[in-house]
């Protein structure tokens, strides 16, 4: 008999109640992370900084790889970043839902890739709904961000600063506001 755990139910889209028999797992989990973050945002040393990173994420995390920190994530086990990925100061990823990072993605200062919302219904709003964030090849998500649950950037797109993006953005393509629009085809 299989079993499943929590963090793989939220990975596959399952909602998590908190009365889930399991979801005092998901706190111990992000305050586990939490210890690595501090080393790794008190650190200037770069390989050491994706030493941590690749702990946190349980990955290999590549030389090209630059993070500014501080970085910060709940739990990290559903991040995956690729090669020649920059990510500036003070980014929070929350990733139980996944996050995929693809090659040459540029991440500027204070952005957000939110992957989990709740419900809206005041009885169950406590409750986890996990949609993961995909982010294309040479993207760039500009300044104060915010890429919502569900949410895949196409590859070459760029999100202007400050930007709220609850829909997908289309390859090769400028969107900015709140929420995000097109601005231009590149």
């Amino acid at each position: 008999m299989q079993t499943t755990t929590i963090f793989e139910r939220l990975k596959n889209g399952e909602i998590i109640s908190p009365k889930d028999k399991d979801a005092y797992k998901l706190r111990e989990a992000s305050f586990a992370t939490k210890k690595l973050l501090i080393e790794m945002n008190n650190s200037s040393n770069p390989a050491e900084i994706r030493n941590f990173l690749s702990q946190i994420t349980n990955t290999e995390i590549d030389e090209s790889v630059t993070v500014f920190t501080p970085l910060h994530i709940n739990y990290g086990k559903h991040t995956k970043i690729g090669k020649n990925v920059f990510i500036n100061f003070d980014c929070a990823f929350l990733d139980l839902g996944g996050i995929t990072i693809e090659d040459n993605v540029l991440i500027a200062p204070k952005v957000s890739l939110l992957t989990e919302g709740h419900p809206t219904a005041i009885e169950d709003r406590h409750s986890l709904i996990p949609k993961p964030i995909h982010i294309k090849k040479n993207a760039w998500i500009g300044t104060g961000a915010t890429i919502l649950p569900g949410v895949t950037i196409g590859e070459n797109a760029v999100v202007a600063a400050g930007a709220v993006v609850s829909k997908d953005v289309p390859d090769n393509t400028i969107v900015g506001g709140i929420p995000a629009k097109l601005l231009k085809t590149i």
